[in-house]
């Protein structure tokens, strides 16, 4: 099942201005479809029926039916007073309160990233993995702690990966990339300057790529061979990074546990093989 309020929340930015009004209103108040036909909420926004026809086409809709249909869905898993729990860091917020918001906000991101994620997507992108001679990571800042988690994940299962904090190392690594090798691209944006870069490289080379990025349309977004979403609501603090790095780190988690387990007993075999000791300091 589509989500249509997480989609929604995160294709805001690229909507049109009488598209962005029916936006709006739905992210106030999504009960209203539950009561309201496409002429009534037409009326009631003042726009016309094909407006809306067209925002519901832009979240990947083929009508208000269906997205009335999905939103239904949605309030079911997700009730008022939850979204409400969730609301940004204030002021005069308590040092208990800011615990509970950042870890609901967390738990929500993780909870919609698992309903963006799309399983044949999922699957031919964990076979690309199976397939390839390098994978090949990418990110900058906090994605790149994203990165490097990937890296030495994969390292355990004596995959051959390459991580760089340098960027002119990523951007040579995009350079020398071969069609048999995988390139894995975290941006949560879709648009980091050096990661649109990197991808361009890999793309002249023929070397197929993954997104992880969220679910807005982007230059990364538009151009790779395979997207996995994540859902991320920052707050005012987004320089840190918060829950996109958590559902950014969720996703590698699910692609990575993907590929172990088709490739079982070699995983297995290697995962022994590269467990360390820790030392007794009792």
């Amino acid at each position: 099942m589509k989500n249509p309020l997480i989609r929604l929340r995160e294709i805001y930015h690229s909507l049109g201005d009488s598209e962005r009004i029916v936006a709006e209103y739905l992210l106030d108040e999504p009960e209203a479809v539950l009561d309201l036909n496409i002429r009534e909420l037409a009326a009631r926004l003042y726009v016309s029926p094909s407006t809306i026809v067209r925002f519901c086409k832009h979240l990947g809709f083929s009508g208000y039916r269906e997205f009335r249909q999905a939103v239904i869905y949605e309030l079911a898993m997700y009730d008022k007073s939850r979204r409400q729990e969730n609301s940004d860091i204030a002021r005069d917020d308590t040092i208990e309160r800011i615990a509970e918001k950042i870890t609901n906000k967390n738990i929500l991101s993780l909870q919609e990233t698992g309903n963006l994620i799309d399983m044949g997507i999922l699957k031919k992108c964990v076979e690309l993995l199976l397939s390839a001679h390098n994978v090949l990571l990418f990110g900058i800042g906090a994605s790149q702690c994203v990165a490097k988690d990937a890296y030495l994940k994969f390292l355990r299962l004596n995959k051959p990966c390459f991580s760089h904090e340098d960027w002119h190392a990523q951007l040579l690594m995009a350079k020398n990339a071969t069609k048999k090798d995988v390139g894995i691209i975290i941006s949560y944006s879709g648009e980091t300057v050096e990661m649109v870069e990197c991808m361009r490289e890999l793309i002249k080379n023929q070397t197929p790529t993954i997104a992880v990025t969220r679910f807005a349309p982007s230059t990364i977004a538009s151009n790779v061979t395979y997207i996995l979403y994540v859902s991320a609501e920052e707050s005012v603090f987004r320089s840190g990074a918060i829950s996109s790095r958590i559902a950014q780190l969720n996703v590698i988690d699910i692609l990575y546990t993907a590929y172990a387990s088709l490739n079982y007993d070699e995983s297995m075999r290697y995962l022994q093989k590269t467990h360390i000791e820790k030392p007794d300091i009792r």
